[in-house]
């Protein structure tokens, strides 16, 4: 037994049964053999595992599923099939295992709990033989300390030199977490042993396609392949991905990479590599597949709030999601701001859509909001919603008092650059003998209720107030004046560069006549 701080190996072995060991399943006999292996593996029940020779592979029916061992291999899954009863995944077999399980390649096990009975030399047997759970090195930090590191990246470096400090020999540690993001695939965290800082990359989906990915060892286990354990020392090493060769040009060893699964079925995956001649030894592989399970709700605990922060940010905005995020969620939870209102909409929308078809329509209306929307998440505004073809967006002014605020600048800006932008998707479809299509943007400064509205089962995140709706009717106004982008006087007041007026009018529902503006020409 191991002294007060000191951990015992982690070991895994095989041995010959001493008896005749079979097994039913439905009444039936499915395996009887004198040569059965057993598995002896730290803390788990003892596997047995059959020569084929002895089982009636007619019940069985080889299915898609894998699972990884770094030491043992890539388990193949069979479904136990016996007079229409079915177990699906309830047999297994290592059919290229690694050196250390080499001793049941091809062999069969079946899950214990799964079968009907199992008998030893004729005599009935419950006794389900186990190897003595001992404490591991990894456990105490994970559940103490491993909890508080407050991003992925440093949970990685966290992690790193909890191996170094248990004289596991690593030079690279590496993570791919899949994310639910529109533009982006996954992200990777690597973490060199010479390097002081974890390199964040975010993957976007184009790299699916890319060979950088494809000619990968992240391809097979993505696709459930389970995982990838490579020699990279010796004569004649199996370099089948180029990442192995640049590893081993670099010192590499030893290369392990395995699934990381997450509660809804996700694979993810980890990497290690080694420098040290020999690689890693089955104890310290042991050690760290022992804690994958504990380690990879951590991980999914960061992705997940990830992935809150990416859908908020992606639906609400870059401003209003982390609001949300961080609890103004009831009816009525909000606050008073100062603000460029932009309210921007598709010129004859409703004789578009029933003289296009509708993809077309669709897509015309996606350019349409690629060029609006898009210019005001580039010049730092906030995009509110869609209302039909209409854009509602804000650029928050910090200081209220200011004559001059940023926002205000930046808003014509973004306004601007919609315009070019629509140039260019008016002449795309000219090209093609469409007709341009027109629009409208509508710019205005004021105070605004920044909050949720709607019914306690609904709500919508948006500014309301008098202002927002002066801003609508501004733009109702672009058409009436034939230009493309009007500003209110309260805009043009804090606008420091000169503005072309367009008079004075009345807006619709608006008490007050006030002054409109465009840009010069």
């Amino acid at each position: 037994m191991a002294a007060p701080g000191e951990y015992s190996a982690y070991q895994v072995s095989f041995e010959p049964s001493k008896s005749r060991i079979r097994v039913e399943f439905n009444g039936r006999t499915i395996a009887d053999s004198q040569s059965v292996m057993i598995l002896l593996e730290t803390g788990l029940p003892a596997i047995y595992y059959f020569p084929r020779d002895d089982i009636y592979m007619e019940h069985l029916t080889r299915t898609d599923h894998r699972t990884h061992c770094p030491f043992k291999g890539n388990a193949n899954y069979w479904t136990v099939n016996v007079a229409g009863k079915r177990l699906e995944n309830a047999a297994w077999s290592y059919e290229d295992p690694q050196d250390e399980a080499e001793a049941v390649r091809n062999y069969i096990a079946f899950d214990w709990d799964a079968m009907d009975a199992w008998y030893a030399d004729g005599q009935l047997t419950v006794e389900h033989r186990a190897e003595t759970r001992t404490a591991n090195p990894y456990l105490d930090w994970l559940l103490r300390e491993a909890w508080a590191e407050e991003e992925p990246a440093k949970l990685v470096k966290a992690l790193a030199k909890q191996l170094l400090a248990a004289d596991v020999p690593l030079l690279r540690f590496s993570l791919l977490v899949r994310t639910l993001h529109p533009q982006m695939f996954a992200v990777s965290y690597e973490w060199w042993r010479d390097q002081s800082v974890v390199r964040e990359t975010q993957r976007s989906h184009d790299i699916l396609l890319k060979s950088e990915y494809l000619d990968s060892p992240y391809a097979p286990i993505l696709q459930g392949a389970g995982g990838v354990r490579r020699r990279l020392e010796g004569p004649n090493p199996r370099l089948d991905f180029p990442v192995l060769m640049e590893l081993r040009e670099r010192g590499a060893t030893d290369y392990a990479a395995m699934p990381l699964m997450f509660s809804d079925g996700q694979i993810n995956i980890i990497t290690l590599v080694s420098d040290r001649p020999g690689g890693f030894s089955t104890s310290e592989l042991g050690r760290i597949y022992e804690v994958l399970p504990l380690l990879s709700r951590l991980f999914e605990v960061h992705a997940l709030k990830r992935t809150s922060q990416v859908l908020l940010a992606t639906y609400l905005g870059r401003y209003t999601g982390p609001r949300v995020l961080n609890g103004l969620i009831k009816r009525g939870d909000g606050e008073d701001i100062h603000a460029v209102v932009w309210f921007s909409d598709l010129r004859g929308s409703t004789s578009l859509t029933e003289s296009m078809p509708r993809m077309s329509y669709l897509e015309l209306l996606n350019d349409f909001f690629d060029s609006m929307a898009g210019a005001v998440i580039d010049y730092g505004g906030e995009v509110l919603k869609y209302v039909g073809d209409a854009v509602v967006a804000i650029f928050p002014i910090d200081n209220p008092a200011d004559t001059h605020p940023h926002a205000v600048q930046r808003a014509l800006e973004a306004a601007r650059e919609a315009r070019t932008r629509m140039e260019v998707v008016n002449r795309r479809r000219k090209s093609v003998g469409a007709s341009a299509v027109g629009y409208g943007i509508a710019l205005h400064r004021g105070e605004f209720t920044y909050g949720n509205i709607g019914t306690t089962g609904r709500l919508d995140f948006t500014v309301i107030g008098a202002a927002a709706n002066e801003a609508s009717r501004i733009e109702g106004m672009c058409k009436q004046l034939g230009k493309y982008i009007v500003l209110s006087e309260a805009f043009k007041t804090s606008y420091q560069l000169p503005l072309v007026s367009l008079g004075h009018h009345k807006l619709r529902g608006v008490e007050a006549v006030q002054e409109l503006f465009t840009i010069p020409d």
